[in-house]
């Protein structure tokens, strides 16, 4: 029972306990002691006085054991002190010293960035020498040529500077007519004579330079981060007499293709962005820019049938061609040579056609366009009129992977081989790409 009861103890309290347990015995010896002068032997052989400094000895022991308990129990009491005190109390800002918050809105950010990017967009102007005419009233109203030749300004667009020696971007239709004259009107209203470098052969781009050092030059992006609904910035010369026109807006649509026409041709374009901001004549060749500073894309067009509809060509496939034109002078693609339309549900139904897939091989519409160039990988492949080219090294045809992207991936020399489809007959052709270039 009395095992029992201590447990319940705390070891304070048990320390206690026998202390005073202790103390009480001792207080009897005492009182023996006291009572009897005469030495006593214990049963040990102990004297009354050996007795008494044993006694002596353990409480001093005693004693020791409750200091050295207590001066635990302290140190952990300090200790937990101290450890509160360290504690970092919360840093208290009164409503006067409150610093506020830095708030950039989307606004101060977009007027930023036109600051930033304005001085590296150039208005491109096309002149040529013109025969001019004369007129007079008689019975007829006719037109005589004077026999002058004057020099007249007959087109304008937009480019922007990619490097700081003058190397410029811009679309290949604004710069297509190779008897004009191109001149480059800068920001700060400064006129070079400009060189063209190359005129991308399958991509409505082009490269072109002037003369100097330390242009402010444009910062080029990634357009395969572009998302929809991203706001965006389109910059240029607006129908080729307000220059530094600035409108906004965001994406609208991604890989869109269309068919564009500019400098008296018309090109289908795939994996374009499509944008609400608008792209009026004379913008064609300008940057179109992300709020943090960066081109993401050239406006190429603005559809005619529709209102903020515009698009441009992902900076991403121009990249390719800067590269090569900064090391070999020009653009070379890997090439086919065959005319095509990419087959879907319309195009099945409106030929007949067993598959809803692939690239059927058709001649263009204007004389001399014929479905297969001579000379070529394709004629060497033995590709017909008609055919319809299902696969190109095992990946499938159509809408989402054209026959034209898919090309593109390779180099010129690369053997491929083509699974297609000739009325009823399944056939695999195989031949080396050749090459186009600037």
């Amino acid at each position: 029972m009395f095992k029992d009861a201590l447990k319940n103890f705390s070891k304070k309290q048990k320390t206690i306990f026998l202390f005073l347990i202790l103390i009480g015995g001792l207080y009897l010896l005492g009182f023996y002691y006291r009572n009897n002068s005469s030495p006593v032997v214990t049963a040990n052989g102990f004297s009354n006085f050996t007795l008494q400094t044993r006694v002596s000895r353990l409480e001093e022991t005693v004693a020791i054991l409750e200091q050295k308990e207590n001066q635990k129990e302290n140190q952990k009491e300090n200790e937990e002190e101290k450890k509160e005190e360290n504690e970092e109390e919360p840093e208290i800002i009164s409503e006067e010293n409150e610093e506020e918050p830095k708030i950039v809105s989307e606004e101060n950010q977009r007027t930023k960035v036109v600051q930033e990017i304005l001085p590296s967009v150039v208005s491109i102007v096309a002149s040529k020498k013109i025969l001019v005419y004369s007129s007079w009233f008689g019975s007829d109203f006719s037109l005589n040529p004077s026999g002058e030749e004057k020099e007249q300004k007959i087109s304008s667009g937009t480019g922007f500077l990619i490097s700081k020696d003058g190397m410029i971007l811009t679309n290949k239709h604004v710069v297509a007519d190779e008897e004009a004259k191109y001149t480059v009107i800068t920001n700060d209203n400064e006129e070079y004579s400009v060189e063209i470098l190359a005129r991308d052969p399958l991509q409505d781009l082009a490269l072109i330079k002037i003369e100097g050092l330390d242009f402010p030059f444009v910062e080029l992006g990634d357009s395969s981060k572009i998302i929809l609904g991203q706001s965006i910035i389109c910059i240029g010369n607006a129908l080729g007499e307000f220059q530094n026109t600035v409108s906004a807006g965001v994406i609208s649509g991604l890989g869109r293709h269309i068919s564009a026409s500019g400098g008296g041709a018309i090109e289908t374009l795939s994996g374009v962005i499509q944008t609400d901001a608008a792209i009026n004549l004379g913008n064609s060749g300008g940057p179109l820019v992300n709020l943090q500073g960066e081109v993401i894309g050239i406006n190429i067009a603005m559809a005619t049938s529709a209102e903020n509809i515009g698009f441009a060509i992902p900076i991403n496939q121009a990249k390719k061609g800067i590269e090569q034109v900064k090391q070999t002078g020009k653009i070379i693609y890997p090439f086919l040579g065959v005319r095509y339309v990419t087959v879907d549900k319309s195009v099945q139904e409106k030929h007949t056609l067993s598959v809803d897939h692939g690239a059927l091989i058709i001649r263009g519409q204007n004389q001399g366009e014929t479905a297969v160039e001579p000379g070529t990988t394709a004629e060497t492949m033995g590709l017909q009129e008609n055919d319809i080219i299902l696969k190109i090294n095992s990946q499938q045809i159509d809408k989402d992977h054209l026959l034209g992207d898919l090309i593109k991936q390779y180099q010129p020399g690369d053997k491929i081989t083509l699974e297609v489809l000739r009325q009823d007959n399944h056939l695999q052709l195989s031949g080396v790409l050749g090459k186009r270039e600037s």
